[in-house]
């Protein structure tokens, strides 16, 4: 419970607090990974926020043990792509095939382990998640609101593991009646 909750915490919290630091920064248009780049003003914050964010979804894979092995092993590879993310800054101009790698790699796994895990509403969230991934692509090759439209598909899939932790709580207690 506590990693699931604070992966959302880490991650909307770090780009809030780096981008407050980047005099430049537009949130609508500019990227998470621009905030932990190697041309961002204190890039520490939004590296060690990513850092923690994919810890956190490795603790929690680790700990869904009602969920699938298939969709725990996802969003562990999610997980530690997203630590990958952090270990690969963006440089200061141009951009990193390894960086590149492992977002593209986080994004798709953090968007479809739900399906894998037989959690309530699991189909539900993997369209939204996988929706959202879509268009932050497509906000991306068309370069408007790139920032806007990351942000919308990493907080979603930061808070899924929460709410699909919080759905197997309530219907273990409703099966089984209150601890």
């Amino acid at each position: 419970m506590v990693s699931s909750a604070t992966a959302p915490v880490l991650l909307i919290g770090g780009w809030s607090v780096a981008a407050a630091l980047q005099p430049s920064f537009d949130p609508l248009r500019d990227t998470i990974s621009a905030l932990a780049g190697l041309g961002a003003t204190d890039r520490w914050v939004m590296t060690v926020a990513l850092l923690g964010v994919g810890i956190c979804h490795v603790v929690t894979a680790h700990g869904l043990r009602p969920v699938a092995t298939q969709a725990r092993v996802m969003l562990a590879a999610g997980g530690a792509a997203t630590v990958l993310v952090a270990a690969f800054p963006l440089p200061r101009a141009g951009s990193s095939g390894a960086h590149q790698a492992a977002a593209t790699i986080a994004f798709a796994c953090l968007a479809i382990w739900p399906a894998l895990s037989r959690v309530p509403l699991a189909r539900v969230a993997t369209g939204v998640l996988v929706t959202l991934v879509v268009l932050f692509s497509i906000a991306l090759a068309a370069g408007v609101l790139v920032g806007l439209a990351e942000r919308l598909a990493a907080g979603a899939q930061a808070l899924w593991p929460l709410a699909a932790v919080l759905l197997l709580r309530r219907r273990r207690v409703t099966v089984s009646g209150p601890v």
